[in-house]
């Protein structure tokens, strides 16, 4: 199978006649963004401010610094939680895929027609 678009003069079209796909990379991405969710930076970011406005009594910083994390913080809060919706969302992506393309292969192989078989 090739697409109309892809005739190989520009930068796509290099591969063979047969199309083929894989639900795998769909199911990695998802892994990759599950990992970044538990990525422990937000949770270092929380355990590095510890006692830092107990240290840090009557200095000016203490509460420039403390609004950097929080908004550090907050930051790292939306990607943690962007990451958790992508890793469902890809995974399911994959599911989707690879049922579609097994029912495609199914009703490709059912309308080709039948070879006879040889008697002889």
């Amino acid at each position: 199978m090739t697409l109309a678009s892809a005739d190989g003069a520009g930068g796509g079209g290099k591969g063979g006649p047969d199309l083929k796909a894989d639900q795998a990379p769909w199911a990695s991405a998802g892994g990759v963004a599950g990992a970044l969710r538990t990525a422990t930076a937000l949770t270092e970011l929380e355990t590095s401010g510890e006692g830092v406005a107990g240290g840090t009594e009557g200095f000016t910083a203490t509460a420039a610094v403390t609004e950097v994390r929080t908004g550090w913080k907050d930051r790292l809060t939306s990607v943690r939680d962007e990451c958790a919706r992508l890793e469902g969302a890809l995974r399911s992506a994959g599911k989707d895929f690879g049922e579609r393309e097994t029912a495609t292969r199914q009703k490709i192989k059912a309308a080709m027609p039948q070879q006879p078989k040889n008697r002889g």
